[in-house]
């Protein structure tokens, strides 16, 4: 990605204030909410059985997040996704803890057949996803990155969608392209809600980008890229959690895209689909 890449999905984010409707898990609604607000989306936690469907019609972008999911919500997320795909919503899949527990892996694998633009999560549960692994521990991932590329690959490649995975280092696949980003800070692990909000910002930045030229890979790597520099410029600042929770909004709220692309690394590769 270059600086003139990422500049363009951030304006357009800027300039468009996607409305993003997050069916999430109750632990992180809040921080998701503030997070989406800091970085220039507007929240919508609409997840009912009987309003998701016309939401995401109207919606910008669309979070399936399956943290603490309850039978009505399950009902909500797949109306959600009926709804979007009516519209051509794009919608991002959080498939938070999928391999260590049934139910919700079922769901999951059943759900990425409706092919979402984008998958984001940690090695281990993008491997379970795929069915080529375990799981982690609870929502914590026991993979490394490196092991999940061609997992990622291959779900990008059978779902026509963008993968991203989430780490010290993360990943982002596509049908033509591998990123390597390296941002963040290890405190943002500390923090409830860091992962899960940025399957919301990639939804934001996805709808902000679907009207413009700007492809689905750089939507998703630019959320990536923001959440990650307001790390490190909050961790710069903070002497423990609490104090890097609030320097990490006030980040998210005040970068600019040339603070976010000098404190950022990227790598690219090509390869064929």
């Amino acid at each position: 990605m270059t600086q003139p890449a990422l500049s363009e999905a951030f304006h357009a984010l800027q300039s468009t204030s996607p409305l993003v409707q997050c069916l999430t898990n109750k632990v992180v609604a809040e921080i998701t909410a503030n997070v989406l607000l800091a970085v220039g989306a507007a929240p919508a936690m609409c997840d009912t059985p009987e309003e998701s469907e016309g939401f995401a019609e109207v919606a910008s972008g669309v979070l399936i997040n399956a943290g603490t999911p309850s039978a009505e919500q399950y009902q909500g997320m797949r109306a959600a996704i009926k709804g979007a795909s009516k519209s051509n919503t794009p919608w991002v899949l959080d498939p938070v803890a999928v391999g260590g527990l049934t139910h919700r892996t079922r769901f999951c694998q059943e759900i990425v057949q409706r092919h979402p633009t984008a998958i984001r999560g940690n090695a281990s549960e993008i491997s379970a996803l795929a069915g080529m692994g375990s799981g982690g521990r609870g929502v914590d991932a026991t993979d490394e990155v490196t092991s999940a590329l061609d997992v990622a690959r291959h779900l990008a490649q059978a779902h026509n969608c963008v993968v991203a995975v989430s780490g010290p280092q993360d990943l982002i696949v596509s049908a033509d392209r591998i990123t390597w980003l390296t941002s963040g800070d290890p405190l943002m692990q500390r923090l409830i809600g860091t992962g899960c909000s940025l399957g919301a910002v990639c939804a934001a930045y996805l709808g902000a980008a679907a009207d413009q030229k700007i492809s689905a890979h750089d939507a998703v790597l630019a959320a990536h890229a923001h959440l990650g520099a307001a790390g490190s410029h909050a961790a710069a600042s903070s002497s423990g959690p609490g104090s890097f929770h609030a320097a990490w909004i006030d980040a998210l709220y005040n970068l600019t895209d040339q603070d976010i692309f000098h404190a950022i690394e990227i790598q690219e590769e090509h390869h064929n689909a």
